[in-house]
C-alpha cells in the first residue's frame, strides 16, 4: 500500500556515513534529498531524529551519576542532528521546520501537535528532535508516540541495513532476512529493531513498522510508494 502521512525514524548512525561518529556530508545529502523528493509529491512528512553518533545517554552510565542527566545529554545529541538534518533539507529545497520537545528557543520551536500538523499542511518537513522530553526513553519510543500524535499511516524505521535479520548480517553471513513479521513475532524472537516500549506502543495502536535501508538513493520513495522493500510489522503477516 501507498502512504498519504508517515513517520521517519532515523538513527543518529545514518548521519554519520560510513563512519559511527560524527556527521557525514555525503550521508545527509543522501537522506536529505530523498526526504525532500518524496515532501514534493505531497506525502506528509516527520522525521524523529536519534543522537547515537554523538552521544548516548546508555553509554554514559560510568560517567555520569544520575540516569536522568545522561539521557538529557542525548536529547542533547538529537537536537544537533535535527539541526543538520533541517539544513540538509533546506539545502535540497525543501522547507522544513525543527520542532523539539526540550526548550531551546533559539535554535528550533517547540513541539505542539497542532503547529506541527499545520506545518505539514503547508507543505513542510516536521523535524523532530529532544526525543520526548523525558528521561528513560528511548527515540524509537518517541517515534512511534509521534506517530499516533501526527496521526501518521506508518512509521518508516530507516537503517543501514535492508531489513530485520534473524542475527546481525554484518557478524554472520548467513543471517536470514525477514519480508514480514507481526509484532507478537519481533517479541517472542528478541529482534532488536526497535525497544519494547516502542513495539508494544505500535502494537496496541496497529502502527505498522516497515524497517528498511535509507542509504540506497531512491528507497525512501519506494517504500512510501508502496513497493516491497525491507521487512513490514504488522498485526498479521497477509
Amino acid at each position: 500500500m501507498s502512504y498519504e502521512s508517515v513517520l521517519l525514524k532515523l538513527s543518529g548512525e545514518a548521519l554519520s556515513g560510513a563512519g559511527e561518529r560524527g556527521l557525514d556530508p555525503k550521508a545527509i545529502d543522501v537522506i536529505a534529498r530523498q526526504i525532500a523528493e518524496v515532501s514534493r509529491t505531497g506525502i506528509r512528512l516527520a522525521v524523529v531524529c536519534g543522537g547515537g553518533n554523538i552521544i548516548r545517554g546508555s553509554e554514559l552510565f560510568d560517567t555520569v551519576s544520575v540516569r536522568a542527566t545522561a539521557d538529557q545529554m542525548g536529547m542533547l545529541a538529537t537536537m544537533v542532528n535535527g539541526l543538520a538534518l533541517m539544513d540538509g533539507l533546506e539545502r535540497n529545497g525543501c522547507e522544513a521546520r525543527l520542532m523539539s520537545a526540550v526548550s531551546a528557543h533559539q535554535i528550533c520551536e517547540p513541539f505542539i501537535r497542532r503547529r506541527a500538523i499545520r506545518h505539514q499542511e503547508k507543505g513542510r518537513v516536521v523535524v523532530l528532535a529532544g526525543g520526548t522530553g523525558n528521561p528513560f526513553f528511548t527515540t524509537d519510543t518517541t517515534a512511534a508516540l509521534r506517530a499516533n500524535e501526527l496521526g501518521c499511516d506508518v512509521v518508516l524505521k530507516a537503517t543501514k541495513v535492508d531489513g530485520i535479520y534473524d542475527s546481525d548480517p554484518v557478524k554472520n553471513p548467513g543471517a536470514v532476512r525477514y519480508d514480514r513479521l507481526t509484532y507478537r513475532e519481533v517479541i517472542d524472537k528478541s529482534l532488536k529493531i526497535m525497544d519494547m516500549t516502542a513495539i508494544t506502543m505500535c502494537m496496541d495502536h496497529d502502527m505498522p513498522i516497515c524497517v528498511f535501508d535509507v542509504m540506497t538513493p531512491g528507497n525512501l520513495g519506494r517504500v512510501v510508494a508502496g513497493e516491497n522493500i525491507g521487512t513490514y510489522v504488522s498485526p498479521g503477516t497477509d
